[in-house]
């Protein structure tokens, strides 16, 4: 009996993949668990394992777009590939005298069809011919570096480009251009975001000085203890964590006519790359030290730039935190991560002046905003949330404590 191989679950925003390679060849005998072939998706690049034990019979071929779901292949079990073996002796013994005219061999893709998602992307960006770039990957395979490379040739020593259509005489101001698959399926998880949830945002602001005078403190003393940076990242996570314990809703999901709270925090990280953003998720986020999540953030970033994400850094997250800042962002509205019901957005910090105490000084000030599923958490909730926040962060010493 053949056990069929399918193309699994990708992540909660990724639907199909690349076959990039074959790790094992039609025929080859296989164990349970072995790694048979290499996917490449928009966002990570996977390792699809056999679920059975016997012999490979391939079905979708190298460079072909998969979805989830797909049969990519079948394994026959030791029984029937053992009834099999006769046969392909007997196929072997008629093919030495030559292929018959009625069994043509298949054909297997060019190489210059088989493009990863990162090289498509260039590809349709610049409005290049593959066909006239130099690939120097495995079996003929175009790489991303081929497409940097080629374009940073001087013009005279590239082949012609393709010709785009002549623009219309009515609209000669204007360029038409392809969206990418990865602007595609962005757009498609924003509109989707929008039509199934209730989204609203609430904002407050935090001063910043009790954080960053603790941080300068001891990042040095850190980084030596852990072999890690002390960044901000990981005092908004225990913040929120905190906050969460106060208020579970914000963590919970909308499943049907149900809510489901969730016992632990799968903290989502969005992390910007040359690809788009991605959001890796840091499992079990609240059982995790300041260390242990400086850490996993850093192993995850690390991976989203080499686009080596596996599925499960992709999957499972119930709470994100998005960091503007990074790109001088003041205040924006953050939308949610579905199935997620509420994303925390930290901005630039800016120094302003506040009033304290009567007296107005000068702090470095943060905007946060809070984008929440009204349908599920009220705006008591979301704005009670984010004060937790605000005061964890303005007395960190009550994230030591967990108070």
């Amino acid at each position: 009996m053949a056990v069929e191989v399918r193309i699994p679950t990708l992540g909660e925003s990724v639907s199909e993949g690349v076959i990039v390679r074959w790790i094992k060849a039609e025929g080859d005998a296989v164990k349970v668990d072995e790694p048979l072939l290499e996917l490449e998706t928009d966002k990570a690049s996977v390792e699809i394992p056999a679920t059975g034990a016997g012999r490979l019979h391939i079905v979708k071929a190298q460079g072909e777009t998969v979805q989830v779901g797909d049969v990519v292949a079948r394994i026959e079990d030791g029984t029937a590939a053992r009834r099999a073996e006769p046969q392909a002796e007997a196929k072997k013994e008629v093919r030495a005298e030559g292929p018959a005219p009625s069994e043509p061999l298949p054909s297997a893709p060019a190489p210059s069809a088989i493009l990863s998602p990162a090289v498509r992307r260039l590809v349709e960006e610049h409005n290049l011919d593959p066909r006239g770039i130099k690939a120097s990957g495995r079996g003929g395979r175009l790489t991303k570096g081929d497409v940097l490379t080629h374009l940073e040739t001087p013009p005279s020593a590239q082949p012609a480009p393709t010709q785009r259509s002549a623009p219309s005489t009515q609209h000669s101001d204007e360029e038409r251009v392809p969206m990418t698959r990865l602007r595609q399926r962005i757009a498609e998880r924003l509109v989707q975001a929008q039509h199934t949830a209730a989204i609203l945002t609430t904002f407050n602001e935090v001063d910043m000085s009790a954080v960053m005078t603790l941080r300068a403190q001891h990042k040095e003393r850190f980084a030596a203890a852990h072999g890690v940076k002390l960044g901000f990242m990981s005092f908004f996570a225990r913040a929120c964590i905190g906050a969460i314990r106060d208020l579970p809703i914000v963590n919970a999901q909308i499943d049907g006519t149900d809510v489901v709270y969730k016992q632990h925090v799968h903290l989502g990280v969005a992390v910007g790359t040359e690809r788009g953003l991605v959001v890796p998720v840091v499992h079990g986020a609240d059982q995790l030290s300041f260390a242990g999540i400086e850490k996993e953030i850093e192993r995850l970033a690390e991976l989203a730039r080499q686009n080596k994400l596996g599925i499960e850094d992709l999957s499972g997250g119930t709470f994100t935190i998005s960091n503007g800042g990074v790109y001088g962002s003041l205040l924006s509205t953050p939308i949610l991560n579905p199935p997620q019901s509420a994303i925390l957005g930290m901005h630039k910090i800016e120094k302003r002046p506040v009033v304290v105490a009567d007296a107005i000084v000068i702090r470095p000030m943060m905007y946060l905003a809070l984008s929440y599923d009204h349908r599920l958490i009220d705006g008591e909730q979301a704005v009670t949330f984010l004060v937790h926040v605000k005061e964890r962060l303005e007395d960190p010493t009550r994230l030591m404590f967990e108070i």
